[in-house]
């Protein structure tokens, strides 16, 4: 199955991300929220992005204006109808998903395939609110979305080999690797990423280490990228909150149970980078 078209549901960082990287490989996208203005906001983000990598010389303006004309803000989610795939990036929550997945299910023609882009929830769970579960499948990209070089595909019990293959072919038009997970909670990156995460937050709350000390042991010791409390801070403490919670709520396992300090963090409304203030502070 070919995928030409696609529809994108919601335009938070990750929405307007993975509209940017099937807009940039020619696919024609539908960018869809509740609000116009949620949307331009994040073409225009789209649009400062471009901007950057034409500075750097990895793209010239050619590149950048097809990406802005292939991408179509629309606040109708009935205009995806005839899209061959939609990708789901809302909030964490099951019910908000599924109510979307019903909808689109209702919408769409037979044969679209519908994608979500969840970080920790079942995927089986999503597909049960439509009648056309061979055709849904996790498509959980990493943030940020045009850098970032894997595509975790999680198979449910029912996703198809047709459809299981068609995201795996656009992962790899998207330049991207791909890596099949098995449909548990958090899937393998955040099932190995938050585990570390939340120990690196326990040794801040039991005193082992300070926040500065814990991230640059990480970043010169083990060659991180970034520590991993920064990461935390990057992908949002309440999201880091709650991806612990459906694992420990999914395996049972004390292992996955949230550091308290991460819940004291996300009540104060400290949440990383988004808030201006979590384990770090930032202008």
């Amino acid at each position: 199955m070919s995928i030409n078209t696609i529809g994108v549901i919601g335009s938070g960082l990750m929405g307007g991300g993975i509209a940017q990287v099937c807009a940039s490989i020619g696919r024609k996208v539908y960018l869809y929220d509740l609000e116009i203005g949620i949307i331009q906001k994040r073409l225009d983000t789209i649009i400062k992005s471009l901007d950057k990598q034409i500075a750097r010389r990895r793209i010239d303006a050619q590149v950048k204006e097809a990406v802005s004309s292939n991408i179509i803000p629309t606040l109708d989610m009935n205009v995806m109808a005839d899209c061959d795939l939609i990708i789901e990036a809302v909030a964490e929550k099951l019910e908000l998903k599924q109510s979307i997945f019903g909808k689109l299910d209702k919408i769409c023609k037979p044969e679209t395939i519908l994608a979500s882009n969840t970080s920790s929830l079942p995927i089986v769970q999503i597909a049960t609110a439509t009648n056309r579960p061979d055709r849904v499948v996790g498509a959980h990209f990493s943030q940020p979305v045009p850098s970032m070089k894997s595509l975790e595909i999680i198979r449910a019990l029912p996703t198809s080999d047709e459809t299981y293959n068609a995201i795996y072919q656009l992962a790899l038009d998207l330049n991207k690797v791909p890596v099949c997970s098995a449909d548990v909670p958090g899937f393998i990156s955040n099932r190995v990423l938050e585990i570390m995460v939340n120990e690196a937050i326990c040794c801040v709350y039991e005193g082992v280490g300070t926040i500065e000390d814990v991230d640059k042991l990480m970043t010169m010791c083990a060659n991180f990228p970034m520590g991993p409390l920064t990461l935390a801070d990057f992908i949002g403490l309440d999201t880091v909150l709650h991806i612990m919670e459906v694992m420990y709520k999914g395996y049972g396992d004390p292992k996955y149970r949230p550091c308290p300090l991460l819940r004291q963090y996300v009540d104060a409304g400290w949440l990383g980078r988004k808030t201006g203030r979590g384990f770090f502070v930032y202008d």
